[in-house]
């Protein structure tokens, strides 16, 4: 299956929330994490974020179809790691590599040193994803609330 990324302009704000909205809407309801969660967060920051230049959003498709997004932050800076934040890939495509191939291109067009990313620890999927794709843990860990638990990690 091919995976390509398509770069999202401002216009595309409204489309990627939603999407957004509805891909992390399940990890919502169940940690319940206002504060960090990309269903939680308002129309005006992912708006703002399209407008920031070192801010990189791409959809993921799948032949012609858009089955997620992913969002790379590149400050063009050597001494600062790329961040990805977030990922997803919609709920009908999940469990199909999609991630791990959009990761992948993502390095392609922005390099494939000096990464950085946060996930949930609880999320043993999301982890093992990762680490297969070369990421490693910091050591550094957020407790959010009771249930959940942000690990970081570099490549």
């Amino acid at each position: 299956m091919d995976v390509t990324l398509v770069r999202i302009g401002e216009a595309e704000a409204t489309r990627l929330w939603h999407m957004q909205t509805e891909a992390f809407l399940g990890l919502y309801e169940k940690y319940r994490d206002t504060e960090t969660s990309p269903a939680a967060e308002p129309i005006e920051r992912v708006a703002a974020r399209l407008r920031q230049p070192f801010t990189y959003y791409y959809f993921i498709q799948t032949g012609q179809q858009v089955v997620g997004a992913i969002r790379v932050v590149d400050r063009n800076d050597p001494q600062r790691p790329k961040r990805i934040s977030p990922i997803f890939v919609m709920p009908p495509f999940r469990n199909r590599g999609i991630a791990q191939r959009a990761i992948r291109e993502a390095e392609r067009i922005h390099g494939s040193e000096n990464w950085e990313l946060d996930t949930i620890l609880q999320e043993t999927g999301n982890c093992h994803l990762y680490e297969k794709m070369g990421y490693r843990p910091t050591g550094e860990t957020r407790t959010v609330n009771d249930e959940m638990t942000l690990v970081f990690y570099r490549k």
